[in-house]
């Protein structure tokens, strides 16, 4: 016989578990403060806040037509999050525009100052005014050098030594003072930044690192960094900039700082707007957030990041840090057409630049690890200090070293004029008839003779000294500092492939006619930059629209794309990750790329805790448990959270519970706490029966007991379970999709462990023979 009493308390059940999914939503409002939050090195529900989001927007839908004010209150919801990005771009563009003025002044000290204006760099002072005036050998008579200050004379010697001197005495004292910010006052303002934003952005809180100070002392920080000479570049960092924005910014509007998730989407475009801003690039920003970064991407987020970006563009473009009129970094003014044949040598200089990036990872890693496992690393200002004086000791000899890098790329870039009387640009018996067509293919001189050993050097010097340099306790970027390498590279093919043409004339190999330049040298630097950056970060399609926004020629996608996919496939064939993927796994932190494949056998059982070895799984039983038994399993472990079951005996699952969830509904200690049980509501005590369940009996009440405490609201009915001959290949993909925190682990309906991100994190890295106990994770 049918049991119908029975049957409808389990429909009663079930309607309950449906209600209830939702009820720590429903009653967020109600609770005490921080339940639903996360602490520090923790990481996101992003299933619980996706959901509180959705409720959110479904109560505000049903409230639309109850009164203006709510309207007004939905269409505020609706265009806050264009208004947030909006915002965020402006700050952005500000910042990165006050960083380059800054950097390009402090740069340009150590050579001399401008009397009339010191504020003013050499390029302001020289053209700023109309009553400049140039010397034949002194150049511009405003700009004042400082062997003139210190009364040198016309002794060569002298005036170098003094030259020397001031460069190195400058670089110290800008490097000294970026350590010293950086260890006082932020100590999260170093390095490059990208590796924890991708971090952050996969679901993990790291506390402070986008706070006020990190942006203010990195943006100081930065142009200190990049004036000291350092081989370092300001346009990673551009990118934490931007988030610590984004970041500022989410806390005024309640949809963004109250859920970590949604706060995640305005990070995202905020650092497509950071790589906007540092190259002039907002679509290349947009592909940069999209493949190198971002790890929850939705549509929505792709147009505001679009916005964000141009935004920031926009604001960069009126401020006009460079002076030339132009948002790109390195304009090239010329479009000499390319020949099929140098496919065969841009291919070559790609396979230069992935074995560059394998190179630099191999031994940059291993150098931060030394200085992570020894003494080193206990005197950061130390470390700085000695790279510093090493750089500028050796860059200055060498032109090529000693100038800023960015503008060492735009010479590189560049196509030779009439104008032009550098070693770089001598050729023999080269006439000009019009400045605007072809220069004519020449053999080379002894000035570019000169220029290719000093470049040769140049380029050992910058890949020695930035594999020391990346990592160091002050703000440093990646990006200019490969490029700078890839581009001299390129330069030196580029020339090489000239003179090579040149010999072919008049043969069946000859592919120029009527002499004109029909190999352009600028173009191979192009190549090579994106060519090294692409082997060090392993990106590919960002990194060709990057370049072409970046330089303006869009004629030349074609090599791009065939050198930066070279790049990639012979950096791979090296090793799978990309510089940001290798220190976020030297620094333990948890990230689950999603780019990578699981292709193990393993199962659910044999990941889950507790293993046979272990003590029994720390559970909550739905009805049976006081205060203080509850209290003293908070006290006796620290795991971050408890399944909660029917019996011991029965281990039928009913929900989960945070600990951070249930220490703010028991905790006795905090008063004056909204939604307290222990404070607010009489008669519980420690005695006090704790119940999760919807029906709670009221006879303990009627025979004068202690008061039960209902903590039903609190808990998720509806949590992520498999089974424990789940594939963990299939965990993995749930871990990575879902963006899950823990799953539960059942036979039959019966809880048998959990899996938590960590213990896929430590079996992911023990099949792959690395050490499990790396992974830095609470």
């Amino acid at each position: 016989m049918i049991d119908l009493t029975d049957a409808r308390d389990n429909l009663e059940n079930v309607n309950d578990r449906s209600r209830g999914s939702t009820n720590l939503m429903d009653s967020l409002d109600d609770l005490p403060p921080g339940i639903g939050t996360y602490e520090d090195f923790h990481t996101i529900d992003w299933l619980r806040d996706i959901s509180r989001d959705r409720l959110r927007r479904r109560i505000l839908q049903k409230k639309r037509s109850n009164s203006c004010l709510d309207k007004l209150k939905r269409a505020h919801d609706a265009w806050s999050g264009w208004l947030c990005v909006v915002c965020v771009g402006i700050s952005a563009g500000i910042f990165a525009g006050l960083i380059d003025i800054g950097a390009s002044w402090m740069t340009d000290l150590k050579e001399g100052i401008c009397f009339e204006a010191f504020w003013l760099n050499k390029e302001q002072c020289c053209w700023g005014a109309n009553y400049t005036t140039f010397d034949s050998e002194k150049g511009c008579l405003q700009w004042h050098q400082w062997p003139e200050l210190f009364g040198a004379g016309g002794d060569k010697g002298t005036q170098y030594t003094i030259r020397y001197v001031m460069y190195v005495m400058w670089a110290m004292l800008f490097a000294t003072l970026a350590a010293m910010f950086v260890r006082v006052f932020a100590p999260y303002a170093c390095g490059s930044g990208i590796p924890e934003i991708k971090t952050i952005l996969s679901g993990f809180i790291i506390r402070g690192y986008l706070g006020k100070w990190t942006l203010i002392i990195k943006s100081v920080c930065m142009m200190l960094a990049v004036s000291a000479g350092l081989s370092l570049g300001k346009e990673g960092p551009l990118v934490h900039v931007a988030c610590c924005c984004g970041n500022i910014f989410s806390y005024l509007f309640p949809k963004y700082s109250k859920n970590e998730a949604k706060k995640r989407e305005v990070l995202s475009a905020a650092s497509a707007a950071g790589v906007s801003v540092a190259f002039g690039a907002p679509i290349g920003g947009v592909l940069f957030s999209l493949e190198e970064v971002s790890y929850y991407f939705p549509l929505k987020t792709l147009w505001r990041s679009f916005f964000c970006a141009l935004t920031a563009a926009f604001i960069l473009r009126s401020i006009n840090p460079f002076g030339n009129d132009h948002l790109v970094m390195f304009y090239v003014d010329y479009n000499n057409p390319w020949h099929i044949v140098e496919l065969i040598p841009f291919i070559l200089i790609g396979a230069f630049g992935g074995i560059f990036g394998a190179i630099f990872i191999k031994f940059n890693i291993m150098w931060c690890r030394f200085r992570k496992n020894s003494k080193l690393g206990q005197y950061p200002i130390t470390e700085v200090l000695i790279v510093t004086l090493i750089t500028a000791v050796v860059a200055f000899p060498n032109p090529y070293t000693r100038m800023n890098t960015s503008e060492l790329i735009k010479l590189l870039f560049s196509q030779c004029g009439p104008e032009d009387d550098m070693n770089l640009c001598d050729y023999y018996n080269r006439t000009y008839t019009d400045a605007s067509s072809n220069v004519q293919i020449a053999s080379i001189q002894d000035g570019v003779k000169t220029a290719l050993w000093q470049l040769s050097l140049a380029v050992l010097f910058k890949l020695v000294i930035t594999i020391f340099t990346f990592g160091i306790k002050v703000p440093a970027g990646l990006f200019i500092p490969s490029m700078a390498v890839g581009a001299m590279l390129g330069r030196i093919i580029g020339i090489a492939m000239e003179q090579i043409v040149l010999q072919l004339q008049n043969t069946p190999l000859d592919i120029c006619t009527a002499r004109q330049q029909c190999i352009t040298p600028g173009l191979y630097a192009m190549v090579g930059a994106a060519a090294a950056l692409g082997g060090v970060t392993r990106m590919t399609v960002s990194l060709v629209v990057i370049m072409f926004e970046l330089t303006g020629g869009l004629q030349y996608i074609v090599p791009l794309m065939a050198a930066t996919m070279t790049s990639k496939w012979v950096g791979d064939a090296f090793g799978k990750e990309g510089i940001y993927d290798a220190h976020i796994h030297l620094n333990g932190y948890p990230f689950l790329d999603s780019k990578s494949e699981f292709q193990h056998s393993t199962i659910a059982h044999d990941v889950m805790r507790p293993r046979r070895s272990e003590p029994p799984l720390s559970v909550i039983t739905q009805d049976s448990m006081t205060v203080d038994d509850i209290e003293t399993l908070l006290k006796e472990t620290d795991h971050n959270g408890f399944p909660i079951v029917v019996s011991m005996e029965s281990q039928y699952l009913v929900g989960f519970v945070l600990r951070r969830d249930l220490s703010l509904a028991i905790e006795e200690e905090v008063e004056n706490l909204k939604g307290n049980a222990i404070n607010n509501v009489e008669g519980i005590v420690s005695a006090s029966p704790v119940y999760f369940s919807s029906n709670v009996p009221v006879t303990t009440s009627v025979r004068g007991g202690p008061s039960p405490l209902k903590l039903r609201k609190i808990i998720d009915l509806a949590p992520v379970t498999v089974t424990d001959q789940t594939p963990m290949e299939t965990v993995v993909e749930m871990f990575r999709k879902l963006g899950l925190r823990q799953t539960l682990v059942t036979h039959n309906g019966r809880l048998l462990g959990i899996i938590t991100k960590k213990d896929v994190l430590r079996h992911v890295a023990q099949l792959e023979n690395q050490d499990p106990d790396s992974i830095l994770f609470n």
